[in-house]
């Protein structure tokens, strides 16, 4: 029996880097005291959403991976509460920039470095306009709780991805997130159900939990507004939901797993076993 507690927090960003950051470890604090060992941050948590315009100056949030004070700062909190944090932070790579992540494990371990590798650019999410494709595929680190799976928002839409990871081993799949309102021109639609529906499905054909965690509240910027929906959740192994959060700021949700009787599970399904690898070449090309 190897139980885990998994953890998301969602909050709503301001204009103050460094409040963000005291939030994002009240949370990280609350999330520990109440039991958890892995804990996810939403994407980007450190500032506002700059991706609702295009504006060369906010290349000023990156930064390189190596001596990061904000990591270095996830990874003392996190030695010190005995917790694994996926840390979502801008890369900056030479001339390049990565909207990226970072695992940190329970002994204070900062591994190995991952980069979004779907880009979505439209209205009120232009983040072509900052990000370069990342070079590093799907990634899995092995963790004190297990091995686990992170992938970064606009990835979380696509099958493939989920599908990659648990390839590789991942017990569980973690996606921070920043999504919400679309600005017109875009139809005004309220895509919340889907993003939990498809993410539901993942862990169902996958047979592993989800932990979900989406920034909230209302946020400006010169050429349009976004209103974060949050609706952070967690999901077990099947896809039924286990806990989730509504639009509020500050929520902590949690949930407990054993992740050998998830395997065990997994195996049983046979979905691994029925795969025909030998029949899907048309998913990697284009047409």
């Amino acid at each position: 029996m190897r139980k885990v507690t998994v953890a998301a927090t969602q909050f709503h960003c301001g204009a103050s880097p460094e409040g963000n950051l005291e939030q994002a470890e009240r949370l990280i604090r609350e999330a520990a005291e109440k039991g958890a060992n892995l804990i996810l941050l939403q994407e980007l948590f450190e500032t506002e959403y700059f991706c609702k315009d295009q504006d060369a100056t906010l290349f000023r949030y990156a930064r390189p991976l190596q001596n990061n004070p904000v990591i270095e700062r996830f990874r003392v909190l996190a030695k010190e509460l005995g917790v694994v944090l996926p840390i979502s932070y801008f890369e900056q790579a030479g001339n390049a920039h990565f909207n990226s992540l970072v695992v940190i494990d329970s002994d204070g371990q900062v591994l190995k470095n991952y980069r979004k590798s779907h880009i979505p650019d439209g209205p009120g999410y232009q983040e072509k306009f900052y990000f370069t494709p990342g070079d590093t595929g799907f990634q899995v680190w092995e963790t004190a709780v297990g091995k686990i799976g992170c992938a970064i928002c606009w990835d979380q839409w696509f099958p493939e991805a989920a599908r990659s990871m648990v390839m590789q081993g991942a017990e569980i799949l973690l996606y921070p997130t920043a999504i919400g309102t679309e600005p017109p021109p875009a139809p005004e639609i309220d895509s919340s159900g889907a993003w939990r529906r498809v993410m539901q499905g993942h862990a169902a054909a996958n047979v592993v939990p989800i932990v979900a965690s989406n920034r909230v509240g209302r946020e400006i910027g010169s050429s349009c507004e976004l209103t974060f929906y949050g609706k952070s959740f967690i999901t077990d192994e099947t896809g039924e939901i286990a806990a989730s959060s509504g639009n509020e700021d500050g929520a902590v949700i949690l949930a407990t797993f054993d992740l050998d009787a998830i395997r065990t599970s997994r195996h049983g399904w046979g979905l691994f076993r029925d795969r025909r690898p030998d029949l899907y070449a048309r998913i990697t090309t284009h047409g």
